[in-house]
């Protein structure tokens, strides 16, 4: 016997119909596909009642069946409000869906991992806090996406501290993995290293902030942030907690004060994370064989044919330039390692490890024009969820 053939939805021509862009998202880039049989009254017996019944029983009288027994540890929530989607800023959740859809696309297809687009229709931090802890049964992670800070740092913290699944802010946590594995590689083609760098990074939003918290766990020392009023330190009034303490574990460190500028004066390295653009005559005050990663999509802070006068080493977040800065590298292959050994987080040294991972890709191969592997790359997701599952182990995170 046959299974019965589903009706398919109707769908009317789109008002962008000849668009490739729109023709291709019509009806969204997702579906359901059941990974059971459904050819007759045995295989229904099995997948549903009577036979469902057994496997529920079974999880009721031991929770820890449902790793066995349902998709939740290969399936992650993918979470926004809608408040800070890539560019666009605050475009509310249904607008946000597209963006959403296509991260779990890319979970699937780099990482094997399924996700669920999920967005929230509120801006209020308790209520999504709520909400998403609620959620968190029919799931082995979360992925937190485009809530803007410095809500975002609120919502991940407390979500980490009530749940026993790991909680990413891809935002933060995926492009500071990236950055570091590109920048790793940079600062060995350029013969410095961590302890002499100079480092700028311009963004003081969820971004900036996870970069220099990874940056200082690599070892940078020498390290100053920057917003729209200049270098983030303690002698200013007006900052937030967040910048208050991003302050204490940077320029105050180094007592450095003043502005963009002042800051790349005999800077190595230059992050950015903010938009806008950096003057040239601000990029040229920078130290010889300068590292440019100029992040912001999709108009760079400096653009390549500047950077390139004065850096050795360019990158940027577009795919159309050389040294991709993409949180693809990352995101697919952290929560694919974190869900196989069943972790109850994602600590700093497994971020760690999977920059580690992706910087060593690169090997004999490094050059001004390859830091980093590109998205393509087979070995990508192996390497990173290889090293994230070891490193979860190490930090007694693994449940298996």
């Amino acid at each position: 016997m046959q299974a019965p053939q589903a009706p398919q939805p109707v769908r009317p021509e789109h008002p962008r119909a000849g668009d490739p862009v729109f023709d291709l998202h019509v009806g969204g880039k997702l579906e359901t596909v059941s990974t059971s049989p459904l050819t007759g009254p045995g295989d229904l017996s099995l997948a549903y009642t009577p036979g469902v019944a057994l496997v529920c029983e079974a999880i009721a009288a031991d929770p820890s069946y449902t790793a066995h027994y349902t998709w939740v540890p290969n399936t992650v929530a993918v979470v926004t409000d809608g408040t800070a989607v890539l560019g666009l800023g605050d475009i509310g959740p249904s607008a946000a869906m597209p963006v959403m859809e296509g991260k779990a696309v890319l979970f699937k297809t780099f990482g094997g991992v399924d996700a669920v687009p999920i967005c929230l229709d509120t801006t209020d931090t308790d209520e999504i806090v709520e909400t998403v802890a609620r959620l968190a049964p029919s799931f082995g992670g979360i992925n937190l996406e485009d809530i803007s800070a410095p809500r975002c740092f609120e919502i991940e913290n407390r979500l980490k501290e009530m749940l026993d699944i790991p909680v990413f802010h891809d935002d933060q946590h995926g492009t500071a993995v990236v950055a570091l594995a590109a920048l790793e590689n940079a600062l060995k083609l350029t013969g410095r290293k961590h302890a002499d760098t100079r480092v700028v990074i311009s963004g003081a939003g969820a971004a900036g902030v996870a970069i220099a918290k990874i940056l200082i766990e690599a070892g940078i020392t020498d390290l100053a942030v920057t917003d729209r009023k200049g270098i983030v330190h303690s002698g200013r009034g007006d900052l937030t907690p967040v910048k208050q303490a991003l302050a204490e574990m940077t320029a105050d460190r180094t007592g450095r004060t003043g502005s963009l500028a002042d800051a790349l004066d005999g800077a190595d390295v230059y992050l950015g994370v903010s938009g806008g653009t950096i003057p040239e005559e601000d990029v040229a005050r920078m130290a010889p064989e300068a590292i440019i990663f100029a992040m912001a999509n999709p108009t760079p802070e400096v653009h390549p044919d500047i950077a390139h006068k004065y850096a050795r080493v360019v990158a940027t977040g577009r795919s159309d330039f050389p040294n991709q800065i993409n949180n693809v590298l990352a995101f697919p292959g952290i929560f694919r390692g974190a869900l196989d050994v069943n972790a109850t987080a994602i600590t700093e040294g497994m971020k760690l490890a999977a920059a580690n991972a992706l910087a060593e890709l690169v090997g004999d191969d490094l050059s001004e024009g390859y830091v980093i592997p590109g998205p393509f790359d087979p070995r990508v997701g192996g390497a990173v969820s290889t090293a994230v599952a070891a490193a979860a182990r190490a930090d007694g995170v693994a449940r298996r």
